[in-house]
Order: structure tokens, then C-alpha cells, then sequence
């Protein structure tokens, strides 16, 4: 059933009960309306998702975010009134709980590390499959950092050019072990657990002991913090791109 958020620009906001799922409340946010409508069809397609509300602007999806509690929004990086970025920012300190993904067809790196550095907990490219779509709302749901693969190559692209000389000085401050460094870099550039695990050649449950280690010695709590810290430490510099 439509609810009406205000006088906000909202083509369809509604939300589903599923018996025996788990319900993932989204809200879509794009400049586009024919885009924007277009992903919410897509989504609410997939049983266990409910676009919940649309927004035009960054504004709008700050304000949908305050009114219906979503557990995702989905936003585009270039938007009226307020962009992508600065709304993650303002989201991200009035509930932290919503988890962010950008949608965007911008892939150069400063959009990209600007995003994930204001707490996006996903950069995805508007050409990703429908398929990965879902698959990456499900891995950010779950509390997963989730990067397009082009994406991510540019991210390991950085890690790898400042890391050589910036690595010792960060463990030295920070008390991080080497492996625990070595974990902290591939979590940045988007690695899960399962797959540091096959590149460390270790066990997920000692790469999981690893990341619990840095979170508590770091004093972060998610993904997107690790991506703040490398780009705060000099692991990631955006005048650098």
C-alpha cells in the first residue's frame, strides 16, 4: 500500500510483510526518475526486498532515511540540492544504522575514496548486473564492504603504490602485528573474510580473530572505518588520484 512522506517527489513508497523472511527495507535515491523507478521494480521483484521509498535528491534521501528507517539506501554520487557524498556524511551521524551503497557511473578514484571515506559501505557502477545488484544489498545487509571489481582494482592500485613505505611507521603507532596489517589492507580494498582467508592461506576463523584484533586495537566497528583509517594513516591519499 503507497504511503506519502510529505511533499516529497515519491513515485511509489510501500512496504511488504514476508512470512518467514527476513523483510530488506531500501530506499532508492537518483536524480533519474526513470532510473530510480526502474531499480526499485528490479528490486522489489526479489521476494525478501521492499523499496519502501524514492528520492530525487540528496535531500530527499536525508529526509526518507529520518522518516522511514530503511536498512539501505541506494544513492547516486551527482545529485541536486545535496550530492551522494555529503548525505552519507549527514546520514551516517543521525543513524548509522542504515547501510549506504553508491550507485553511480562515476569510477575515478576521488569519488570512489571520497565515498567509501564518509562512510559508504558500497561503490557500485550503474552497469552492474541485476544479479550483482542483489548480490551486493544482501553483503552490505550482512554487514560486508562491497566494491565493483573495477573499483576495487583502482582501490588495490593505491594500497599497493603507498603501502610499501607508509606500513611500517602505521604498525609501529598502532601496535598492528604483520599479518594483522596485511589483513587490514586487503579488508580495504574489499576483500571479505572467506576470500582473505584463500589469499593469506589461513583459516577464516583465524582471519575473523585478525580483524576482531584490529577493530579492538583501532577502536573502529566497520568496514568503512578501516578505508577512513588507511586514507587518514597515508595508506589511501585522494590529492594523490
Amino acid at each position: 500500500m503507497a504511503i506519502q512522506v510529505n511533499d516529497l517527489d515519491i513515485a511509489r513508497a510501500y512496504q511488504r510483510t514476508i512470512q518467514g523472511q527476513q523483510c530488506i527495507r531500501i530506499v532508492v535515491a537518483d536524480d533519474l526518475r526513470l532510473f530510480r523507478e526502474s531499480i526499485a521494480e528490479v528490486l522489489d521483484a526479489e521476494p525478501s526486498f521492499s523499496v519502501v521509498g524514492l528520492a530525487g535528491n540528496g535531500l530527499e534521501a536525508i529526509e526518507l532515511v529520518r522518516q522511514l528507517a530503511p536498512d539501505i539506501l541506494l544513492l547516486d554520487v551527482k545529485m541536486p540540492q545535496i550530492d551522494g557524498i555529503t548525505a552519507i556524511r549527514q546520514i551516517k551521524m543521525e543513524r548509522p544504522e542504515t547501510r549506504m551503497i553508491l550507485l553511480t557511473t562515476l569510477s575515478a578514484n576521488g569519488y570512489v575514496m571520497e565515498g567509501l571515506a564518509a562512510g559508504a559501505n558500497g561503490y557500485l557502477l550503474k552497469d552492474t548486473s541485476t544479479a550483482g545488484l542483489i548480490s551486493a544489498i544482501r553483503a552490505v545487509y550482512a554487514g560486508e564492504q562491497v566494491t565493483a571489481p573495477g573499483v576495487t582494482c583502482q582501490i588495490m592500485q593505491l594500497l599497493d603504490r603507498q603501502s610499501a613505505d607508509k606500513g611500517n611507521r602505521v604498525q609501529r603507532e598502532d601496535g598492528l602485528t604483520p599479518r594483522e596489517m596485511e589483513t587490514l589492507l586487503l579488508i580495504a580494498r574489499g576483500m571479505i573474510a572467506k576470500e582473505i582467508a584463500h589469499t593469506l592461506a589461513i583459516s577464516e576463523k583465524t582471519v575473523r580473530n585478525h580483524i576482531s584484533s584490529i577493530y579492538h586495537k583501532l577502536n573502529i566497528y566497520d568496514r568503512s572505518q578501516v578505508v577512513i583509517y588507511a586514507m587518514k594513516k597515508g595508506l589511501v591519499n585522494i590529492n594523490d588520484v
